[in-house]
Formats: C-alpha cells, structure tokens, sequence
C-alpha cells in the first residue's frame, strides 16, 4: 500500500499557489490539500468562475501534484461559534459582513454548502473543517453547567449542520471534522455523542490528527480503532507534552512557541506521537486515503520542516502483509 503524501496549504496561506506547488513537488509531495483561504482555493471564485477549478487542477498538474481534498476549517468555525472580534480575523470579508454574530452564522453555513459544491466542481471528495462550538467555554463546570446546557449544543449542531450535511450528500461530499480543542467533538465522548446527535449520517466523519489528542492524554491508536468506519481523511502532525512541575496542560495563556508551555506542536517525528502505531492502525482499518502532512513548528524554518516531514513520512510507510508471517508453515502439515 502507498498511501499518496499530500501537504496541508493552510499554513502557507502568505504564498501563491504556483510558488507553493512548485516548492511543495522540490520537496518530495505527491499533492496538495487546498485550504480555502488566500488564494489556494476560493469558495466564492470556485462558484462565480467557470474556469476557476479548472485553472486551480492545471497549475496542479503542471507541478505533476495531485489533489485529494479542500479544507474550509475557518468558515466552519463559525458555524456553531459564539462570535465575537476574533472572527473577523479568520473570515473572508463577504462572510464576516457586518459582524452581526447571528448573520456570520448564517453566512458561514451557506460558505460550508458552497463549499460542498465547490468541492464537487473540483473533482474531489472529503471536505476537512471545524464545526465550531457553541459550549466549549462551558469546558469546565463552574460555575455548575446543567447537562441541559451541554445537550443544547449537541442539539445546534444537529440544527445548523443536518442542513448542510444534505448539500454535501447531495454532491456526493464528505465532511471530515477534524476532531480539536474548541470543536464540538474533542476528545472519544464527544465524537461519539456529536454522531449520536447527526443520527450517524453518512456523510459526516474524521480528519485524523493525533496531535491534538495526545496532548489531552488520548492515545491516539484508540480513537482510530474507536471509530474506524469514520475516519475519511488524515492529517500528519506532531505535538510534545513538557510538563515540568512548573507549567500545566492549559499553558497559561502563553502562545504557540513559548518555552514555558506544558505543550506545542512540532515537527514530525520531533515529537511524542507514536506515528509507527498509527500507520499500523491506519492499515488495520483499510484507509487508502492521503496521509497529509500539516506543518506547525514554532522552532522550526518551514521550508526543512516541510521537507523533513516528507521523508519522514516516506520511510514509515510500508505495505501491510498479505497474510500471517508463519503462515507458509501452514503448507507442510
């Protein structure tokens, strides 16, 4: 099995998908994931240009990249979000608006429809993003949150996405939640309940990544093997937890890269992820899907990084067997 190694565009949003294509083939990738933000891949472009999807798969090919999926984490977000000024930030201008927060929802869910859509046009068939959370600041209970309160966010998320989730399975699209801290699903409880409440419709599942589980203390293996019908895409992403008696889990406000947080993500195989275990679970389930590699090193110059992570992916690849190691003993009795 050779799984294509693809690179997530996100973190890359400040350069031009023709430089980027060009450095990310130098690199060693077999493709892209397009994320929907600077110019990589434009939801509204892709619905108002007739050529635009067409033009976005020619500079691909040229490159000799391929593409897998698009991802729109920054629109969804706003889906289920209380929002507030931090939004404005992460949104394209059409969907920000006038920052009404009630009509950022609304337009973010019609953004996630199109982006199904759009999706389609492009020629691909998952779609990676963030729902959103409507509860997340109710993470820890005080003062005291009612379980109603808890069940009333499950309930918006059945509210605001079912209706997306038909356009997605209108346009033969998945969508892939990528699990994370200040997302509905978080952690192994909360995905499941988040299936419970989209009554385990077809066309919503998981963008691995362990990175933001390890750090919770969540063996990543174990949400694989928890959901394994679900997992529609991967994402390749190291974190480290130091914990040194000094600093906690919660980082105390301090930024990615900061010295004195309990923990930061890092690059691959510079980490504490046992990605060998992964890939071994990623084979017990039979995902032939891309392993994409999403940069994040605050210590780290990108562009090695980038390439690091490439080859580091490469060499931890390999072919399950075909059968039991001493099953040619079989043949003698």
């Amino acid at each position: 099995m050779t799984r294509p190694v693809t690179l997530v565009t996100g973190q890359w949003a400040d350069l031009p998908l023709e430089a980027l294509a060009a450095k990310s083939k130098s690199f060693g990738y077999d493709g892209l994931e397009l994320a929907c933000w600077g110019d990589h891949f434009e939801v509204s472009k892709a619905m108002s240009q007739p050529d635009y999807c067409t033009k976005k798969l020619e500079t691909l090919k040229k490159h000799s990249l391929q593409v897998f999926s698009i991802s729109n984490h920054l629109v969804g977000q706003a889906v289920l979000d209380r929002i507030d000024s931090r939004h404005r930030g992460i949104l394209p201008p059409h969907v920000w608006g006038d920052g009404n927060p009630e009509g950022v929802n609304k337009r973010a869910a019609e953004e996630m429809k199109d982006t199904a859509r759009a999706a389609k046009k492009l020629g691909v068939k998952i779609v990676n993003g963030f729902t959103g959370s409507s509860i997340w600041h109710l993470l820890y209970s005080f003062p005291p949150v009612p379980p109603s309160s808890i069940e009333e966010g499950f309930q918006l998320l059945a509210e605001r996405w079912n209706p997306i989730l038909d356009v997605f399975g209108e346009c033969g699209i998945k969508f892939a939640l990528e699990v994370h801290p200040t997302e509905i699903a978080f952690d192994l409880a909360t995905t499941e309940r988040a299936l419970k409440a989209l009554n385990y419709r077809k066309e919503f599942g998981f963008n691995f990544d362990p990175s933001h589980l390890i750090w919770q203390g969540i063996d990543p293996v174990e949400f694989i093997r928890a959901f394994p019908d679900r997992i529609f895409h991967v994402h390749m992403k190291d974190a480290i937890v130091k914990l040194n008696g000094r600093n906690g889990i919660l980082s105390g406000h301090l930024p990615f890269g900061d010295a004195r947080r309990g923990w930061d993500f890092r690059s691959l195989g510079r980490g504490g992820v046992n990605f060998e275990e992964i890939i071994r679970a990623l084979n017990d389930i039979g995902y032939k899907g891309p392993l994409s590699v999403e940069w994040e090193d605050s210590g780290m110059e990108r562009e090695q990084g980038a390439k690091e992570a490439c080859e580091f992916v490469r060499k931890l690849e390999f072919t399950p067997a075909a059968g039991a190691f001493d099953a040619a003993f079989e043949h003698g009795k």
